[in-house]
């Protein structure tokens, strides 16, 4: 153990990014000491910046009043351009293609209502049979809402029997068989529980092909690993901000519609007054003239005390850039996924693919022996001060994210779990 924790020292001591995990809070363990955190696929940490950029936002309010609409720095009206100019250098859109609003199922939800067109034959909604479950209960809910049955309109791809992993492949020939039912595709662009990462662009030009439109739930893809979604060619996607992005607890979402889509009076839209033209916004006239590009799914005005978080956060992810942080989350995944298939491959399962292309910085564990002893496992390391996630039915997902991460982290929970599997083994 302590030959591992020198090396995962020298690491990070070689590590250019290792001076932003001071930029965050690391939440303490029962005994002081930092917890080793594993779970920023599930909620990010706290910018320490964002406590004074609240501050400053509600001394504007105290101060302005209304006026911070337009005379705040910035000024409130304007407040989602800058959060739309840093989310471009990470989704690989352009910034007017980009809206910051509601929360995500509310967003796919909306982006149906414009992207689900039924018609005839072609009625069916094409998802995985693993998804998360709002974004089944959102697809169950507007198949019925268009009078189908679920049980005959939602088609399901699971994965080849006794696996995991969905293969693009198999993606690709469901497509091609039922292609001319099917009306949408709605794809993760890595799945929550397995940690698989999608080719996305493949995906959209097989759902095309077929005559369906394609949309993406990018919750743990986005901050998580680079994207091309205008490259990739899909209809739609829409995001949550509070994993990996840290926008805090229900932070405030994000969408995109490809440009192509901007001008295309035919599609059906959820209206409010927000995503009216700015320039004929505040004449309140009682013709909607849409916005330009995704801005014209917006309802509302826009939640300035939901969005500071998520500014102060996307600041750290600008200065620190997507492609550093990439290579870093390549490093230390591969380092502790060599490890635990090398040095625990008996007792722990990883069922998230073995290439790194194929990954982010999620490796999802379950335990061999069942999914009593996983529970174990993950109480054990919960007691210790290593927080990772939970997922039934025997899913143990560990996230080093390269933003706070470290090395050193990465080698305290591996010998958290040597220890664990010790007295495991010797209880058996």
């Amino acid at each position: 153990m302590n030959e591992l924790l020198e090396t995962a020292r020298k690491l990070d001591g070689e590590d250019e990014l290792r001076h932003f995990r001071d930029k965050f809070w690391i939440p303490p363990h029962g005994n002081g000491a930092s917890q080793m955190y594993f779970c920023g696929h599930s909620l990010g940490l706290q910018p320490k910046v964002v406590e004074s950029a609240m501050q400053e936002e509600l001394r504007a309010w105290r101060e302005l009043g209304v006026s911070g609409h337009f005379s705040g720095s910035p000024a409130w009206i304007d407040y989602s351009d800058r959060l739309k100019e840093l989310l471009a250098g990470l989704t690989g859109a352009k910034p007017v293609d980009l809206a910051v609003m509601n929360t995500l199922t509310v967003n796919l939800h909306l982006m149906m209502v414009s992207f689900y067109r039924p018609e005839g034959r072609r009625r069916k909604i094409l998802i995985e049979q693993h998804a998360f479950s709002s974004d089944r209960y959102a697809v169950e809910s507007q198949l019925r809402y268009h009078g189908y049955n679920p049980a005959e309109c939602l088609l399901q791809i699971e994965p080849e029997s006794g696996g995991r992993i969905i293969e693009e492949s198999r993606i690709e020939s469901i497509l091609q068989r039922h292609g001319e039912e099917i009306a949408l595709v709605l794809w993760p662009g890595v799945q929550y529980a397995s940690g698989q990462a999608f080719d996305l662009s493949r995906i959209a030009a097989a759902g095309h092909a077929a005559g369906a439109r394609v949309g993406f739930d990018l919750a743990h893809s986005i901050g998580n690993m680079p994207l091309a979604l205008h490259d990739s060619g899909c209809d739609f996607a829409a995001w949550c901000h509070y994993k990996y992005l840290n926008g805090g607890p229900g932070a405030v979402a994000g969408c995109f519609v490809h440009e192509r889509h901007s001008r295309d009076e035919s599609l059906p839209r959820f209206e409010g007054w927000w995503g009216n033209d700015l320039k004929s916004r505040f004449r309140m006239d009682p013709e909607f003239a849409a916005a330009p590009g995704a801005e014209a799914w917006v309802l509302s005005n826009p939640p300035i005390l939901a969005m500071t978080p998520l500014r102060s956060s996307l600041e750290l992810f600008h200065e620190a850039g997507m492609n550093r942080l990439r290579r870093k989350s390549r490093a230390m995944t591969a380092w502790l996924f060599d490890h635990i298939a090398a040095e625990l491959g008996g007792l722990l399962e990883i069922i998230t693919p073995s290439d790194p292309d194929r990954r982010g910085c999620q490796l999802s564990l379950c335990v061999r022996e069942g999914r009593e002893a996983g529970r174990r496992l993950f109480l054990h390391l919960e007691d210790r001060g290593i927080i990772t996630d939970w997922r039934e039915p025997d899913v143990i997902r560990i996230a080093p994210v390269p933003l706070y991460n470290r090395f050193e982290d990465c080698a305290l929970l591996l010998g958290c779990v040597h220890d664990w599997a010790a007295g495991f083994r010797g209880a058996a």
